[in-house]
């Protein structure tokens, strides 16, 4: 099987990337930061908030990956919560939730399944340097906390939602600090990883780089 990792900060694009660099390669994309999530939103609807109930937590959670035409669903419980995700205070919480240890230990076993059943395209923080650390190719995709933040403002105004820029930049540099920082799995580029800046490139521009990097590194 042939794994592709793709890390880089909050904001980076690296999802929306990932997906199409995936379907382009008919391979299987897998959104790690959706797992997370999937473990706040359980959090939250069951009101669970220190470390210790969490920890006990995770044996009544049931996460499963499933693909209908190479798109991710999250399936918790039973559930499909894959739109459920993404409401607010699961964005709040989800960085608090990754930082912990036995969460990641949880969720390491589900990755692994997923990567040796499948041809991915695996993004996240930590992929190329804990989940995949043998990947085929490794990817550091960033852009400036500038670029990233206005990518982010323009994203909420074009759905309709009030937002500050000034707001938006510090969260995406409080948001670098938390990661970057973390005791457990910190963002950093792994030594085999190819950095690509995005900052001053179009989205299908990033998209092409990178199928370029993947074709040359599989085939060389």
């Amino acid at each position: 099987m042939i794994s592709i990792a793709i890390d880089g900060p909050a904001g980076a694009g690296k999802s929306t990337i990932a997906k199409s660099v995936a379907e382009s390669l008919g391979f299987i994309h897998v959104d790690t930061g959706a797992l997370y999530r999937a473990i706040a939103f359980y959090l939250i609807k069951n009101n669970i908030k220190n470390a210790e109930d969490i920890n006990k937590a995770l044996k009544s959670i049931n996460i499963k990956i499933s693909f209908e035409d190479k798109c991710q669903a999250v399936i918790l419980n039973g559930d499909d919560i894959t739109d459920l995700i993404r409401i607010p205070d699961v964005t709040l919480l989800v960085s608090e939730v990754s930082k912990l240890k036995e969460v990641r230990k949880f969720l390491l076993s589900i990755q692994q399944n997923i990567i040796s059943e499948n041809n991915v395209v695996m993004d996240g923080r930590d992929i190329g340097t804990v989940i995949l650390p043998k990947a085929n190719v490794k990817i550091f995709l960033t852009a400036s906390p500038e670029c990233r933040a206005k990518r982010r403002y323009l994203q909420l105004q074009n759905s309709g939602i009030n937002c500050n820029y000034d707001e938006i930049l510090k969260d995406v540099n409080l948001r670098d600090i938390a990661d970057t920082t973390r005791e457990i799995a910190p963002l950093k580029k792994a030594p085999d990883a190819i950095l690509v800046d995005t900052s001053s490139l179009s989205l299908d521009e990033s998209i092409q780089k990178i199928i370029e990097i993947i074709s040359n590194k599989l085939h060389s």
